[in-house]
């Protein structure tokens, strides 16, 4: 007895077969580029939460300077500027440091040019990591040295364009890199009155 086979149950050729493999791994290699994207994204995660943390603490400097007078409604503003006389905030972005002498955060006194002014109250920001054997005894500096703060203080107007004298808005500018992501920002607003 002879079989004969049918053409319709030879089964797959060689280039239907090579076909297919090369469908499967053009979604792998998807699959993969997606995935190593999530977890590029998952790394700046902790980017972005110092981020917004070094902004609110720069907010909440500036309104404990005036809720326990060591700053005046007078000084209250950018140096320089044009909302008040007497500013002691410096314009224009900076590196992250420690409040110096006056204990407000960016202030003239945080900066020696364009560094930290030094010293264990204007030092540099880092972040204290674990040491090698686990516990914060020998902790490890991560210098925040990809991030940069901006604050500026700017009038606010009602809706007929004049300028409201007892409320002032604060705008801290966080600038900074994350892993490939270059370029990052988180702007956070507040609003400060004469008033505490």
């Amino acid at each position: 007895m002879k079989l004969r086979m049918r053409a319709g149950n030879a089964g797959f050729t060689l280039i239907e077969t090579m076909i297919a493999l090369m469908i499967l791994v053009i979604g792998i290699l998807g699959l993969a580029a997606v995935l190593g994207n999530g977890i590029a994204y998952m790394n700046t995660a902790q980017y972005d939460y110092i981020a917004q943390q070094k902004a609110s603490e720069a907010v909440e400097s500036i309104f404990t300077a005036r809720d326990i007078g060591q700053a005046t409604w007078g000084t209250i503003c950018n140096v320089g500027s044009a909302v008040c006389t007497g500013g002691i905030f410096v314009s224009g972005a900076n590196p992250l440091c420690g409040a110096g002498t006056d204990g407000i955060i960016g202030t003239a006194d945080d900066f020696n040019g364009t560094n930290c002014a030094g010293g264990t109250l204007a030092a540099a920001d880092a972040i204290l990591l674990p040491g090698s054997s686990g516990n914060f005894s020998s902790p490890t500096r991560m210098a925040l040295s990809t991030f940069t703060r901006t604050i500026a203080i700017a009038s606010v107007t009602d809706s007929s364009g004049n300028t409201i004298n007892n409320l002032r808005q604060i705008t801290v500018t966080i600038n900074y890199s994350a892993g490939n992501f270059k370029n990052r920002k988180y702007v956070l607003n507040a609003y400060i009155s004469n008033f505490s």
